[in-house]
């Protein structure tokens, strides 16, 4: 990762004419005098210095106590000039290509912007301003929270982004469950005719497909022998006879299906009167790995006497055949979900300054973006201001970028 302040100037056309910072007609538009690269020469009030000749303008970000505004200090000869008599306006290219032109009116010594300056201060500035019958223009970069990772570095240090919209928020319960096999994954099979077992072929754990041969029985009326035959596929749970052995009430086997498995969840009392069944639930390990989307089935009837919960089963099919009877999982449901217009994935949110931001991202440019937040899930956190819909945004491995702004040195430069 390097630092790289990519330099993305405003080349606007020269406009025929420019807010009025004094009263009375505007002056036909003299030719153009200069065009300037910006000096980076700091002035007397802590800005940046743009000069053309003996007529300089002083630019800074005025933000003490109230929201930021651009005030621009002119001068010739070192000399203060009367704002009135200068015409001037700036226009701002932000990362993502949004173009804002600011328009300024004189206040004692200095020339205010008419608008607010939204952060971040990061932009291609471009100033063109007119004194008497001359006309200068300046252009410059003013980068702020901005970095530039290769494609190759993002993917190696697993950053991952996504476009900004809609999203669900709301409150998360956790649950705790067991993993148990499907009421329907066991089934028993028995013999058609009472008689005497003369073989078997399968022992527990064996797995069977449906039609395979399990025993063969000597029938006690008919003294044939018939074969039995597996009715379902699975893994042999049980087996009740040996050869030699007669055929009673019992299965001679039991077959169950380790693919379909269920989880039984505790609902505490205090979560009663949220959760019900049909909702959705996101189930996981015990150490938050993600297995399965799931959906609450209804209440079991007998309850869990000893915890003093209530019990609601989630089938999770177990298609990997991670999942064994007996383990511990735990599950999250999303209770009073509002679906809000904006919203970031709450992972993918740093501290910057005295902001949460997220990092907005343009190709191998990344750059800062300052959020007002409201409500907020382990999943997902809604944006009031501070970032457009449709913007891409650093998902996964955001503290990694903000690392590497925080080492490239990008300053709150005003």
């Amino acid at each position: 990762m390097t630092k790289l302040f990519p330099v993305r100037v405003a080349v606007a056309a020269l406009v025929i004419t420019l807010p009025l910072a004094a009263c009375g007609s505007a002056a036909e538009t003299p030719e153009v005098d200069s065009e300037h690269d910006d000096t980076a020469a700091e002035g007397p009030n802590g800005g940046r210095l743009l000069k053309s000749g003996d007529f300089a303008v002083e630019v800074t970000i005025f933000e003490d106590g109230e929201k930021p505004r651009f005030r621009l200090y002119p001068t010739k000869a070192g000399k203060p000039v009367d704002p009135k008599s200068v015409r001037l306006a700036i226009t701002l290219t932000r990362l993502g290509g949004d173009v804002s032109r600011i328009a300024f009116i004189p206040q004692g010594k200095f020339l205010a912007s008419q608008s607010f300056i939204e952060e971040p201060h990061s932009f291609a500035v471009e100033v063109v301003a007119i004194e008497g019958s001359k006309h200068h223009v300046w252009k410059y970069a003013s980068p702020e929270g901005r970095t530039r990772i290769t494609a190759e570095a993002a993917k190696a240090g697993g950053i991952e982004a996504a476009v900004a919209g809609p999203a669900s928020i709301g409150e998360t319960r956790e649950l705790f469950g067991t993993v148990e096999l499907d009421p329907s994954a066991r089934s028993e099979i028995r013999g058609q005719f009472p008689g005497r077992v003369v073989s078997v072929t399968k022992q527990v754990g064996d797995s069977v497909a449906r039609g395979q041969l399990l025993a063969r029985i000597e029938s006690s009326e008919s003294l044939q022998i018939y074969p039995v035959y597996a009715t379902v596929g699975g893994v042999i749970a049980e087996r009740n006879a040996n050869p030699g052995d007669v055929t009673g009430d019992r299965a001679l086997y039991v077959v169950t299906n380790p693919g379909a498995t269920t989880v039984v969840f505790n609902i505490f009392p205090r979560d009663l009167g949220v959760i019900r069944p049909g909702m959705p639930i996101d189930v996981q390990t015990q150490d938050g790995k993600d297995i399965a989307q799931a959906t609450l089935g209804g209440y079991l009837p007998e309850g869990n006497k000893e915890a003093g919960t209530a019990l609601v089963r989630a089938a999770v099919p177990n298609r990997s055949g991670a999942l064994r009877p007996g383990m511990a999982l735990r599950g999250r449901v999303t209770v009073g979900a509002v679906t809000v217009p904006l919203a970031v994935r709450t992972e993918a949110i740093q501290p910057f300054r005295d902001f949460k931001v997220v990092y907005a991202n343009y190709g191998q440019d990344y750059e800062v973006r300052m959020l007002q937040l409201g409500r907020s899930s382990p999943e997902w956190t809604e944006v009031l201001s501070g970032l457009k819909p449709g913007t891409p945004y650093v998902t996964k491995g955001s503290f990694l970028v903000r690392a590497d702004i925080e080492k490239s040195g990008a300053s709150h430069d005003h």
